[in-house]
């Protein structure tokens, strides 16, 4: 098994070829190759090469797959007897990337041959389907007349609304009795 640990944004990655990783967000386009030079390890079956600080000329070809955000962290700050709760949400974006190859100076595309398929078994199914459409019948249609010509919509009446007449309610002082005091 052939692997290489890479550094990428301050962070080690294991790097297996034919495999995907996931790092921080890189600023290119799905489908460009990135090209990784700072390999901390190479791993080639019982080959270890470890870099003093980096393997030389070893990158690590890949191919950017897609940018995604990961899941939701949340924060919660708390302190009691004060009143201070503060909750925070976090979603870090990321970059999945096909490692490609590794080692090479340039990426060699591997090129997977395309199998034929059998003419006999196309030619089947399109006979399969022609006699499904011959036993099928088609629905009667009505004679088409023209449809008849809508007159234009009138423009829909204002509601209006007559204000309900205010009610009118008397209210009276009365005089609050005195209590007796002692």
């Amino acid at each position: 098994m052939k692997y290489a640990i890479v550094e990428s944004g301050g962070k080690q990655y294991k790097a297996v070829e034919g495999e995907t990783i996931e790092v921080d967000r890189l600023p290119v386009e799905i489908g460009e190759n990135i090209k990784f030079e700072q390999v901390l390890l190479l791993v080639d079956g019982d080959a270890i090469t470890v870099g003093t600080p980096l393997v030389k000329d070893t990158p690590v070809w890949t191919t950017i797959v897609a940018h995604f955000r990961g899941e939701k962290v949340n924060i919660f700050n708390y302190s009691p007897k004060k009143r201070i709760r503060v909750k925070i949400g976090h979603r870090q974006n990321y970059t999945r990337l096909l490692v490609e190859q590794i080692g090479g100076a340039t990426l060699v595309k591997k090129v997977e041959p395309v199998e034929e398929k059998p003419v006999v078994e196309a030619e089947v199914a399109v006979e399969a389907e022609a006699e499904v459409k011959e036993t099928k019948k088609p629905a009667k249609k009505a004679a088409e007349k023209p449809a008849p010509a809508k007159a234009p919509k009138a423009a829909p009446k204002k509601a209006t609304t007559k204000a309900a007449p205010a009610k009118t309610t008397k209210t009276t002082k009365t005089p609050a009795k005195k209590s007796a005091s002692k």
